[in-house]
C-alpha cells in the first residue's frame, strides 16, 4: 500500500502564494520603503545644523572675530528667511499666520524632516486663519514658508528625500484643488507656480549634491592614489637598498665564511688555537649572513613576516662575551642587583646595545680591554660599557666608521624613553652609559 502526502493548499488559491512578483510591484514596494526611510522613520529626530567650517577660501581671509561669527552664517540666513515668511504671512492677515509660517522654517535647523511635515500641516491652518482669498491651497505666507522649508531640507538631506517631498507637495495640492477652491472661495490656484518653482530649486540642489559627492570621490581617489604611489616608491627604494646590501655585504660575508672554513686545510698540522679561531670566524660570518637575510626580507617585501625565531636576551649575554673573547678582546662582566626578568623589548635592546658597544671596541680600539656592567635597579636597567685605549695604536690601525652604531643605540634608547651618554674617558678609551626605564607592575593591577 502506497502512502501519499498532500501539500496543503495555501489560503487565497492554489497558485497565488507562489506567483512571482512583477517588476512593477517590486518597484512600488521599494519606493514605499524609501518613503518610509526618508520621511517617516525618525521624522522628528534631532539633527542640529552644524556650524560652518572656518577653512573656506573666503572665511579664511576674514579677521579673527568676524571669522568666528561667520560659522553661524547658515543659521542667520535661515532665521532671516523665516522672518521674511513672517512678514509676508502677517501682511493683511491674522498675526497668528505669521507665527505658523515662522515655526517650520526655524525647525529646519534642528529637525529638518519634521519641519517639512509641520509646514504641510500649517498650510490648511493658515488658509483658514488668513481668509484673504489670495490663492489656494497656499496663501502668500505659507507659500514662502513651504518653499524655504523644501530648499533647506533638501540641502540637509539627500536627493531622494527632496524628490519625495516634491511628490507629496504635488499630491497635497491636487487633493486641495479637488475640493473646489477652498471654503472661502479663493481666487485662482497657486499649485502650478508652487510645483514649478520648487522643482527648479530642488533640481539645483540635486545638482549641487551630485557635484559635491563627485568632488569628494575624486578627492578620496586622489588621496588613495597618492598613498599607493608613495608606498610603491618606498618599496622600490627599499628593494634597491636590499639589492645593494645583498650584492655587497652578503657577497663579502660569504667569501669570509668560505675562506675561514678552508684556511685550516691550507696549513700543515695547524695548532688547535688557529682552528678554533677560524671556526669562530666562520660561525660569526654565518650568523651575520642569517641576520642579514632576515633584515633584507623585511626591507625588500612590504608584507614580509619575520620567522618566529627567539630574540636574544640578557640571558644570552655570556655566549656573546665568549664569542667576543675568542676574537682576542678581554672583556669582563659585572652584575649589580638582583637579576629579574624584564620586558622583551628591554631585554632585546640591552643585548643589542652591549653587542654594538663591543663591536665598536673591536673596530676602533683593537687590542683594548672592555668591561660590561649591568645594574638591575628599582626603576629599570642600567648599562655601562667601558673600553680602554688600544695598547699599540701605532701598530694596529683602527677601522674607520660612519657613526651608525652610536645612532642605532640612541634610537633604541629613545624608543624606550631611556637616557644614554657616549663620551671618551680620561685615559683615551670610550664609555657608553644607558638607563632603560621599566614600569613596575603592581600585583593588584596585574
Amino acid at each position: 500500500m502506497t502512502e501519499t502526502t498532500q501539500t496543503p493548499t495555501p489560503p487565497g488559491g492554489e497558485f497565488d502564494a507562489y506567483k512571482p512578483r512583477s517588476p512593477e510591484f517590486r518597484l512600488a514596494v521599494d519606493a514605499l520603503r524609501g518613503l518610509r526611510q526618508d520621511l517617516i522613520h525618525d521624522a522628528f529626530a534631532y539633527r542640529p545644523l552644524p556650524r560652518r567650517s572656518e577653512g573656506g577660501p573666503i572665511v579664511r581671509r576674514l579677521p579673527g572675530r568676524i571669522r568666528e561669527y561667520a560659522g553661524w552664517l547658515p543659521h542667520a540666513l535661515i532665521t532671516g528667511a523665516g522672518l521674511i515668511a513672517l512678514l509676508v504671512g502677517t501682511a493683511d492677515s491674522n498675526p497668528l499666520v505669521g507665527l505658523c509660517v515662522l515655526a517650520p522654517v526655524l525647525l529646519t535647523m534642528a529637525r529638518p524632516v519634521g519641519a517639512f511635515w509641520l509646514s504641510m500641516a500649517v498650510t490648511p491652518v493658515t488658509a483658514v486663519l488668513g481668509q484673504t482669498g489670495d490663492g489656494w491651497p497656499w496663501q502668500p505666507g505659507s507659500f514662502t514658508c513651504h518653499v524655504v522649508v523644501l530648499y533647506v531640507v533638501a540641502l540637509r538631506t539627500r536627493p531622494r528625500t527632496a524628490a519625495w517631498m516634491w511628490v507629496l507637495t504635488a499630491l497635497y495640492g491636487l487633493m486641495a484643488e479637488s475640493v473646489g477652491g477652498g471654503p472661502y472661495g479663493y481666487s485662482g490656484s497657486d499649485l502650478m507656480p508652487m510645483l514649478f518653482f520648487t522643482a527648479l530649486l530642488l533640481l539645483g540642489v540635486t545638482v549641487w549634491h551630485i557635484r559635491r559627492e563627485a568632488r569628494q570621490e575624486v578627492t578620496a581617489q586622489q588621496t588613495v592614489t597618492a598613498h599607493e604611489r608613495s608606498k610603491r616608491t618606498l618599496l622600490e627604494e627599499r628593494t634597491t637598498i636590499a639589492r645593494e646590501l645583498h650584492d655587497v655585504v652578503a657577497h663579502h660575508m660569504s667569501v669570509v665564511a668560505i675562506q675561514a672554513e678552508a684556511a685550516p686545510y691550507r696549513v700543515e698540522n695547524p695548532p688547535p688555537e688557529l682552528e678554533r679561531a677560524f671556526a669562530t670566524i666562520r660561525e660569526n660570518a654565518v650568523a651575520a649572513l642569517t641576520e642579514l637575510r632576515r633584515v633584507l626580507g623585511v626591507v625588500r617585501a612590504e608584507g614580509y613576516e619575520a620567522p618566529d625565531a627567539p630574540q636574544p636576551t640578557l640571558g644570552d649575554l655570556d655566549a656573546l662575551l665568549a664569542n667576543v673573547r675568542d676574537t682576542g678582546l678581554s672583556v669582563e662582566k659585572t652584575v649589580i642587583g638582583a637579576v629579574r626578568e624584564l620586558p622583551q623589548g628591554v631585554e632585546l635592546s640591552a643585548y643589542r646595545i652591549v653587542q654594538e658597544a663591543l663591536s665598536n671596541t673591536l673596530r676602533h680600539a683593537p687590542g683594548a680591554s672592555a668591561r660590561v656592567e649591568i645594574a638591575y635597579v628599582l626603576g629599570g636597567l642600567g648599562l655601562r660599557i667601558v673600553n680602554g685605549p688600544p695598547p699599540a695604536p701605532a701598530l694596529v690601525k683602527p677601522s674607520p666608521g660612519a657613526g651608525h652604531g652610536i645612532t642605532g643605540m640612541r634610537e633604541r634608547v629613545s624608543m624606550l624613553n631611556g637616557e644614554m651618554t657616549a663620551t671618551r674617558t680620561d685615559d683615551g678609551g670610550y664609555e657608553v652609559s644607558v638607563f632603560l626605564p621599566v614600569t613596575a607592575v603592581i600585583e593588584g593591577d596585574a
